[in-house]
């Protein structure tokens, strides 16, 4: 009514005060805000529309009136930039005479999902009805071409570069770039040269274009040879221009230029860029450095407190088939401690004692746990060590490390039963019945879930949620094993009891 009665303030007014509208509501003070020139106002709640949940209708996008073409157009950007394309080619054929936004925009969503076809269908009706007012541009070519990429070149892309030619166009940077990637793409790169060299102001991008293209295609040495002009012309290395240059000197095994490209990647600043972080580790676990090469990056980046590189390249040297030693362990574990990753941590130690290296780091961890801002928070650091100190028979640190870990919790049962078994551990028999008197009282309020037994003068302690002891899978596999048994007793006793 108030739509009707040319009050479209008042419409909207009753609108707001709707606790929960429906679409025809929706519909209804779109329509009003169309008619009376607000289009700006109706895309916005249209799009509060779609957010709340309910779907556009047909009446969604018809009106009394001639819809705007700007609205329209506005609508159709949105659902492509979504990916409905089917929603988009209904708003795309209800307008009546669509400009050349309307028709880059439908050929830039077929091509940002994929459908190179239906993005060349799009250009040749485009050209069909093309007038001087509707005439391709840059953005045009730029859309269908980068859409035509992975189509052969003889059916699209070299037509599409000879219409570019006759529109004049083949001097934008903008549209060189995508010819150069479609021909890459299809492997040319012989005509990727021509046009590059044929262009006289060349952006990052289409230098990056080159290293990257030749970098795919392993011509590797064209890369490097494009990447250090690239420098020389004074352009800003990006990500992807330094991830395709490492990347060309893995496959050249040149370790020389790629310890320049590691410095390259730190002084720009791309250390944290995943896809730079992966391809400086792919290179080193192609070109297998010694330890020590690999020691120093993985200390280096520990100590400037980017962990998650280390831990990369320690995976990536792993899989180069290197064999850690104790100053990577020293390495991981110092970085672990300053960025507080206790459970990693907790998995490099681990490890270390398979690799049997323990015994020479018992010394240095204790410095690690020391300088760590997590060893206050967390005596379980102290408690594996002291674990580590009753396996290897190492007195003096355990009984530190125990220290320690009870100046936090004086009264945990397991550290005490520890410390128990590093003395029983080196035949201090005197110490081992102390510190069993000390447990005893500490048991009389024994924590649920938790168990002790004595084999073989030693002591031993389970807890729901404890995992420390040494043998904790060999423990789990007998549990199980004594549980399997008793089931099958069970069975044998209701058969005995069934047959009376």
């Amino acid at each position: 009514m108030y739509s009707g009665c040319g009050s479209p303030g008042d419409a909207n007014q009753v609108f707001d005060e709707m606790t929960a509208p429906d679409v025809v509501a929706w519909n209804c003070v779109m329509h009003c805000d169309v008619r009376y020139g607000y289009t700006r106002r109706a895309l916005g709640k249209f799009c509060r529309m779609v957010s709340a949940g309910l779907p556009p209708t047909e009446n969604t996008l018809s009106s009394e009136v001639d819809p705007d073409l700007p609205l329209l157009n506005a609508l159709l950007d949105m659902y492509c930039c979504c990916c409905d394309l089917d929603t988009a080619l209904r708003v795309f054929q209800r307008i009546e005479t669509p400009d050349l936004v309307s028709w880059n925009t439908i050929i830039a969503g077929f091509s940002g999902s994929g459908d190179g076809w239906s993005a060349m269908q799009a250009f040749v009706q485009l050209k069909a009805v093309s007038c001087e007012r509707l005439s391709p541009d840059e953005y045009t070519f730029a859309a269908v071409v980068s859409a035509s990429a992975a189509l052969p070149a003889m059916c699209s892309g070299k037509p599409l570069h000879a219409d570019v030619i006759k529109a004049g166009s083949e001097s934008s940077v903008f549209v060189a770039n995508t010819l150069i990637n479609m021909y890459f793409t299809n492997e040319e790169p012989g005509s990727a040269q021509i046009l590059f060299d044929s262009i006289t102001v060349k952006d990052v991008i289409m230098w990056t274009e080159m290293v990257a293209g030749h970098s795919a295609l392993g011509e590797g040495e064209l890369a490097l040879k494009y990447f250090i002009s690239m420098l020389q012309e004074g352009h800003k290395v990006a990500s992807f221009s330094l991830s395709s240059a490492l990347n060309s000197t893995a496959d050249l095994a040149g370790l020389k230029q790629g310890e320049m490209l590691h410095a390259q990647v730190v002084k720009s600043g791309h250390e944290d860029n995943i896809c730079v972080s992966g391809s400086l580790v792919d290179m080193y676990a192609k070109m297998k450095p010694d330890l020590k090469c690999w020691n120093s990056m993985i200390g280096g980046y520990g100590n400037h407190g980017d962990s998650e590189m280390g831990f990369k390249l320690f995976d990536g040297m792993i899989r180069g088939g290197l064999q850690p030693d104790h100053v990577t362990y020293i390495s991981l574990l110092s970085a672990c401690s300053h960025c507080g990753l206790v459970e990693k941590g907790k998995l490099y130690w681990f490890s270390m004692r398979t690799d049997g290296i323990v015994p020479g780091l018992l010394e240095e961890a204790v410095d690690l746990i020391n300088e760590s801002p997590c060893a206050k928070r967390y005596p379980e650091l102290w408690r594996i060590l002291l674990s580590s100190c009753v396996t290897f028979k190492d007195l003096s640190v355990g009984v530190y490390a125990a220290e320690q870990a009870l100046r936090q919790d004086p009264d945990d049962v397991s550290t005490h039963i520890l410390l128990s078994n590093l003395y029983a551990s080196i035949g201090n028999w005197d110490n081992v019945s102390e510190i069993r008197r000390r447990i005893r009282g500490l048991m009389t309020e024994k924590e649920p879930g938790l168990s002790w037994i004595e084999i073989k003068k030693m002591v031993h302690v389970f807890s729901a949620d404890d995992e420390c002891h040494a043998q904790i899978d060999d423990c789990r596999d007998v549990l199980f094993r004594i549980k399997g048994n008793m089931g099958q007793l069970d069975i044998f006793d209701n058969e005995l009891v069934s047959n009376g």
